[in-house]
């Protein structure tokens, strides 16, 4: 069974800073494009960064400086480190695992976790 886990979400004033994790098993993770995505209240899902399997990693305009994404083939893990983070990065975050590149999510492809929450307070 592929299972997709995230953690380290959680509540922070604008200007701290997160780092999420996302472990796979069941799937061949070293072959797997992995993206993070969000979903804002009142808005549509949306990409994050979208990582390779051979590591190029694409960002959103809106965390571009930000943001880092990067991949431990080793744990089967990706991270996203959230830096100067503002109150417009509050959203439920998830990992996926070869949705396809897109700026939005597509649920139906690939695999997803179960989302971590992410609350920046002004």
């Amino acid at each position: 069974k592929v299972q997709l886990v995230e953690s380290g979400g959680g509540s922070v004033q604008a200007g701290g800073s997160l780092r999420l994790s996302c472990t796979v098993s069941g799937y061949p993770f070293d072959d797997a494009d992995m993206g993070w995505y969000r979903l804002i209240p009142g808005n549509e899902c949306e990409l994050v960064s979208y990582m390779s399997s051979e590591g190029y990693t694409n960002y959103a305009d809106s965390v571009k400086g930000r943001f880092t994404a990067s991949r431990d083939n080793a744990k089967n893990t990706v991270y996203l480190q959230m830096n100067n983070l503002k109150p417009e990065d509050t959203a439920v975050y998830y990992c996926s695992a070869d949705q396809g590149y897109s700026a939005s999510c597509h649920r139906d492809l690939g695999y997803w976790g179960q989302g971590t929450q992410v609350t920046v307070s002004s």
